[in-house]
């Protein structure tokens, strides 16, 4: 909430708790925090404005003292009704009653930290599912960007679903995978997440139930909850989702539809294996259970590729397959794809002009001159190679700082660890602490709720020498907190 690009002015000859305190004043006055809202805690506004916590303190007892904050116990500070009728005559709308009514979810409370402390400096992302700065393509980006301006720039709208030419490109580029797509069955999207979004509100009934992996990423974002349905996790092995259980547990709670990331899982990291895509798709072929196969890591392996996706298998069409550029060239790009059946599709192609018209034109330029100019396999064999010392020096790191206590596979490809404890913890009180030591995790609750015992680490987005401190970080925290829990 609090913008961390104003910082007090330490040249000024007003002290800074004033500055604070008049920032956070025509935050309140000019409606940026309108009655009813939960201010920043002190620490967070102590550590936004670089300060020490008795100045904050300064600035929010003024606040108080003048009408503008009140303070409850256990319940942090908020700004106040009252301030509004000092400065107009008429109250404002209370806009926090229409922030709780809202029919989307808010993300975890979790998941906002994250959000929010990625972007705080001397922070080491251990978590961050995305390429590190470094390696983005930002050369081939410019020579993508100055192909497509050689051009006549698309400045206008698409057709609803997608460039044509992008279409074709993703068609020509999937068959490398088995997968036999016409343009028409092939939807540009911005990004996996809003294809989610779309299938969520487009194609399935409210109260409907999704059955997935467990652990999944899926858990860790409010798409299918905020349209009012419910996710049933299956149990996984070492080569995926138990597919076997899928009758039982479809008839349990009416199972709609099957969510799956079967290559590099989020977050395990487990590539479901050639039988079980096989035993998978005769099952689900067999119970009229239609898939989703989330696949934005197929390319992003190390060792070897994963087996062919589910979608080249999939004569019946039962199969919704969604891709992206997110994992491997930039998630700026905002570009992804879903590929299914024409129907599907372009219900799928309706519901996206209403929400937002078309992925950017621009962007869908540059990701058909990604995949036309050869540029993108060059790409990806520099991102496996890097990735390939990433994983390797963060599975060193572990076993240095944490080999003997904790556990783990070595993943294929992907970007992620998914370390297993000795015992259980509470990750809340792990994930607080590791923060204050400057390290940034995304602990296993987020991906199954009842889960105490595993973290995701990423090896993708920080740093070689932040992978090795960071870790070594964690290490201590987890050392201390083992201390405490034992007998």
């Amino acid at each position: 909430m609090t913008s961390l690009e104003w910082q007090p002015d330490r040249m000024s000859g007003l002290p800074l708790h004033y500055q604070i305190s008049t920032h956070l004043k025509n935050k309140i006055v000019q409606g940026e925090w309108p009655a009813g809202t939960k201010i920043p805690s002190q620490r967070r506004l102590a550590e936004a404005f670089g300060v020490n916590r008795s100045t904050v303190v300064m600035a929010l007892d003024e606040l108080t003292a003048d009408g503008f904050l009140e303070g409850n116990r256990g319940g942090g500070t908020t700004v106040v009704n009252h301030t509004w009728t000092q400065l107009t005559a008429a109250p404002p709308p209370d806009w926090t009653s229409y922030v709780k009514a809202g029919i989307q979810s808010s993300n975890l409370p979790t998941i906002q930290e994250i959000n929010e402390a990625e972007f705080r400096t001397g922070i080491i992302r251990l978590g961050t599912g995305e390429l590190a700065p470094d390696m983005l393509p930002q050369q081939e980006m410019r020579e993508v960007l100055q192909a497509v301006a050689c051009e006549p720039l698309p400045l206008g709208y698409e057709e609803p679903k997608g460039s044509a030419k992008l279409r074709q490109q993703i068609a020509q580029h999937v068959k490398g995978y088995g997968i036999h797509a016409s343009p028409a069955s092939i939807l540009i999207v911005s990004g996996a997440l809003q294809a989610l979004h779309l299938i969520s509100i487009g194609l399935l009934h409210k109260g409907s139930t999704i059955l997935l992996e467990t652990p999944s990423y899926l858990y860790s974002v409010p798409i299918f909850q905020s349209a009012g349905m419910k996710l049933s996790g299956i149990p996984m092995d070492g080569e995926g989702i138990e597919a076997g259980l899928i009758p039982q547990y479809k008839r349990q709670v009416n199972g709609a539809l099957l969510y799956t990331i079967p290559s590099f899982h989020n977050p395990t990291g487990t590539v479901m294996s050639r039988p079980r895509r096989e035993q998978l798709m005769d099952i689900c072929s067999r119970e009229g259970l239609p898939l989703i196969e989330d696949d934005v890591y197929r390319d992003v392996w190390i060792d070897a590729p994963p087996p062919a996706p589910l979608k080249a298998d999939d004569p019946g069409g039962i199969v919704l397959y969604l891709g992206s550029f997110s994992k491997t060239v930039s998630p700026g790009l905002r570009i992804g794809w879903v590929i299914g059946p024409e129907p599907v599709i372009s219900r799928l192609a309706d519901i996206k002009m209403q929400t937002d018209y078309g992925s950017s034109s621009l962007s869908q330029s540059a990701a058909a001159v990604w995949l036309s100019s050869g540029l993108y396999q060059e790409h990806l064999e520099s991102v496996r190679r890097q990735l390939a010392v990433r994983r390797n020096i963060t599975a060193a790191a572990l076993e240095k700082h944490l080999g003997g206590l904790a556990s783990w596979d070595m993943p294929a490809g992907g970007f992620y660890i998914w370390l297993q404890l000795p015992q259980a913890l509470s990750l809340s009180a792990l994930f607080a602490a590791a923060l204050k030591e400057g390290v940034l995790l995304n602990p296993g609750h987020l991906y199954e709720r009842d889960n105490s015992r595993y973290l995701r680490i990423s090896y993708a987005y920080a740093s070689l020498a932040d992978l090795e401190t960071g870790i070594g970080r964690l290490a201590a925290v987890v050392k201390r907190m083992l201390a405490v829990s034992a007998p």
